[in-house]
């Protein structure tokens, strides 16, 4: 399966590197493809470095103006002209959708295919990854436009949310049928 994770490429501590740490090498050891924004740099290095280690494949797409902390020696790495490129080739490319810690750049990232699936443009699975409980105020304004008639579909059918990386992997397999 080829996994597209949405999350920093900034330098974090423990409480989120670890988490990620995990979540990669789950990847890896599933033989699974880390789909990502091809940065060598911060979590996005932490998450790529895992899935490597464990024995996945790496799929990067980056961007013109970050090609320069885009990963050397990845299996595919894809440079794409501007930000609105990166994204439909990384959702292109990618069987599921996970979004995991991250700043401004990763909530678009998420904010867009979870309109996607909401206009039923896709059906790639979603999950979002509440690492250290970095989106429950998130987690509670989704909730929150769901009751107030905000959403034409059940959240439920748009992402579900994972506390640990475990569940979000197990998630990811059982909905595309992977043993």
């Amino acid at each position: 399966m080829n996994i597209c994770v949405f999350l920093s490429a900034a330098d974090l501590d423990d409480r989120y590197t670890r988490p990620a740490r995990e979540f990669a090498k789950l990847i890896g050891k599933g033989g699974h493809t880390l789909v990502w924004g091809g940065s060598d740099v911060g979590l996005m290095k932490v998450v790529a470095d895992g899935v490597k280690e464990a024995g996945g494949r790496l799929l990067g797409v980056s961007v013109e103006f970050l090609a320069a902390k885009a990963r050397p020696g990845t299996d595919e790495m894809v440079i794409a002209r501007d930000l609105a490129e990166r994204k439909r080739l990384l959702l292109e490319k990618a069987d599921a959708v996970v979004i995991m810690v991250g700043g401004t750049g990763t909530l678009d990232e998420a904010t867009e295919i979870l309109e996607l699936k909401k206009h039923g443009h896709t059906d790639k699975p979603v999950v979002l990854l509440n690492t250290a409980g970095f989106y429950d105020g998130l987690k509670e304004q989704f909730h929150r436009m769901e009751d107030e008639g905000f959403l034409p579909r059940p959240l439920t059918d748009l992402v579900f949310f994972a506390e640990e990386p475990v569940g979000a992997l197990a998630y990811l397999e059982e909905s595309q049928g992977v043993e």
